[in-house]
């Protein structure tokens, strides 16, 4: 008896995955406020996504991880333009472990060259998927006078992708649709996120869980300890269509990774069911997620990835069902952005930063981080300053941070508006690695350790113009 040939499994993905960015099916239920619709909000909204998968034997995870053997599942960007407001406002979010540095303003410019507006319009987010590149050019130029170029991630491919996504940006402008209804939902993800961070009844550091925490009984049976449980949804409507879904979730997506291959693990699989179930394009951006990772609920097996991914798509539907949508009124649309100081740690002279980088006997894993530490401490020097962003949408507000900003951070911004809507997106500029409280760096442990570039002293900033931000008229 004859077999015809099985196609391999990247192609049954690749397939897989065009079918979920063309499904259309019947959208869920949504509660929508009765009113007389008229289209007149003057609003306007494109989006896209583009494929950004790396090429096969990439560096993944600024290198720190095996190279790229095999795809798991492809890799996107996708984003919207909103048209209406004064110059348009590009929202970005791509499947990266984070772009850092010059690699970050190189994306925004590039973005806002081919959307026609300025680069404080633009907010360029990653989700941090560990089985990804992390693009860092000041750094690959760094290891590069080092003879160590393309450590971090692959220069060519990386101008590739940028050309990539500021094309599709400009296709899309030319076809953007009117929107006349906005809606506001949340949904409790149920046993994803945990804490990283347990602190005791004294306030000091009782225990440290990591995305696989869960391979320890003890990290396992633990209490969840400080998170958000609930995942924010803003969506676009033309009509009574909706065109557009911005989600946000605040936790490390990370069920298993480093391995080699490819993947947007529990984020994209979870986007794409909620995507083949309301037949929406859908943005999936990690909130302040910094402290906050999957480690109770996650042992490192395979088989947890679905079980997050379904878990978090339950959350993302039920804020789907739960959601409010409302007409637009003219010029409810605004955007505001303040630049922060984010001052280095101090931890480290820039002297001694070099003797590292250049120190041969060192692991490439030291030297990289020397060279990162390196980095964002004579871009301080020199003036560079890091944009926290709001986009304003009615009575609804969503902030945009750079950095792996703790999860105490939005829990704060959601208490300044308690009967508002509130969503935070971090993730932005990754430059200054993790972002604690003041507080936290007393306690220590692994996140406010070498990989947290900026101090204590940023709390105050932040929680400033976080403030200064809602509060904006």
């Amino acid at each position: 008896m004859s077999h015809s040939a099985k196609p391999d499994s990247q192609t049954v993905r690749r397939a897989l995955f065009a079918v979920a960015l063309m499904v259309t099916v019947a959208i869920a239920p949504a509660i929508v406020v009765a009113a007389d619709n008229t289209g007149g909000s003057g609003l306007r909204l494109a989006s896209f996504v583009v494929d950004v998968t790396p090429p096969l034997g990439s560096p993944l995870c600024y290198g720190y991880v095996k190279p790229a053997s095999e795809i798991v599942d492809p890799l996107t960007a996708r984003g919207v333009i909103l048209f209406g407001s004064g110059k348009p406002i590009v929202l970005c979010v791509a499947d990266f472990v984070g772009i850092g540095n010059a690699s970050h303003d190189r994306w925004r410019t590039a973005l806002a060259d081919a959307a026609g507006t300025s680069v404080e319009r633009v907010a360029m987010h990653t989700i941090h998927n560990h089985d990804a590149p992390g693009y860092d050019a000041s750094t690959d130029d760094l290891l590069a006078e080092q003879g160590l170029g393309g450590k971090v991630h692959d220069p060519e491919n990386h101008d590739q992708t940028i050309a990539k996504v500021a094309a599709a940006i400009g296709e899309a402008c030319k076809t953007p649709v009117a929107i006349s209804k906005v809606g506001f939902g949340k949904g409790i993800v149920e046993k994803f996120a945990s804490s990283r961070r347990l602190i005791d009844a004294d306030g000091k550091l009782e225990l440290s869980r990591m995305s696989s925490g869960g391979r320890n009984p003890e990290a396992a049976a633990a209490r969840e300890g400080v998170i958000d449980p609930e995942v924010s949804l803003l969506t676009f409507w033309d009509d009574d269509e909706a065109v557009a879904a911005l989600t946000f979730y605040a936790s490390h997506p990370q069920s298993y990774y480093g391995r080699g291959g490819i993947s947007a693990d529990t984020v994209g699989w979870a986007r794409r069911l909620v995507e083949e179930k309301t037949g929406v394009r859908h943005l999936c951006f990690d909130g302040a997620g910094g402290d906050v990772a999957a480690g109770k609920y996650n042992d490192g097996k395979e088989k947890r990835r679905e079980e997050l991914a379904l878990r978090l798509a339950a959350g993302i539907e039920a804020a789907w069902a739960a959601q409010v949508v409302r007409p637009l009124k003219t010029n409810a649309v605004e955007w505001a952005a303040e630049e922060v100081d984010f001052p280095w740690r101090g931890q480290y002279t820039e002297d001694q930063l070099h003797a590292e980088l250049t120190n041969t006997d060192l692991s490439l894993l030291n030297r990289t981080r020397a060279a990162r530490d390196l980095v964002f401490l004579r871009r301080w020097k020199e003036g560079h300053r890091f944009p926290v962003q709001r986009l304003r949408v009615g009575d609804g507000d969503v902030l945009f941070f750079p950095g792996e900003l703790f999860v105490e951070y939005q829990l704060a911004a959601k208490r300044m508006r308690p009967e508002g809507f509130v969503a935070v997106a971090a993730y932005g500029n990754t430059g200054m690695g993790y972002i604690g409280t003041a507080v936290a760096y007393e306690q220590g442990g692994y996140e406010v350790s070498r990989v947290a570039r900026t101090g204590p002293a940023i709390e105050e900033s932040l929680l400033k113009v976080t403030t200064e931000l809602l509060q904006r008229e």
